[in-house]
């Protein structure tokens, strides 16, 4: 039998609410489990006692007999010191996405022309101030 160290909603709509369950990985995720060893609330602030409760004690013998906890709740052990923390490598996950990678290109191109537009005027009110000085001279 595999077993799982997981996650088990509960809670009503919008309003979650979980156990922390031995399970054997074929049962459904809300269905029978074999013992509940904490819950966790992430309805309440990071820094609340309350968030994460467990029962260390059962989560180590359980996972002496072969239970894998999930992601989640790995990192939950994590955070507990029971588990070593993984060295996790997601390159993906900082990069824009292709909307945001497009705007920020027509960002640079408006940039780009305008730093442009800029420098070439600059360069011809030189050339034109001293025909128009030499127009205002001709004048008086």
């Amino acid at each position: 039998m595999a077993m799982k160290i997981r996650l088990a909603r509960g809670g009503s709509k919008k309003r979650p609410f979980y156990r922390i369950v031995a399970a054997d990985s074929r049962m459904p995720r809300d269905g029978r489990y074999i013992e509940k060893l904490g819950t966790y609330n992430p309805l309440l602030p990071k820094d609340s006692e309350d968030r994460v409760k467990m029962d260390l004690d059962r989560v180590k013998h359980w996972m002496d007999q072969g239970a894998q906890p999930t992601d989640r709740v790995s990192r939950m052990l994590e955070a507990a010191g029971i588990l070593d923390k993984k060295e996790r490598n997601n390159p993906n996950k900082g990069t824009p996405g292709k909307k945001a990678q497009e705007r920020a290109e027509e960002k640079a191109a408006k940039a780009a022309a305008a730093d442009e537009a800029a420098n070439a005027p600059a360069e011809e009110p030189a050339e034109e101030a001293p025909a128009e000085e030499a127009a205002e001279e001709k004048a008086e």
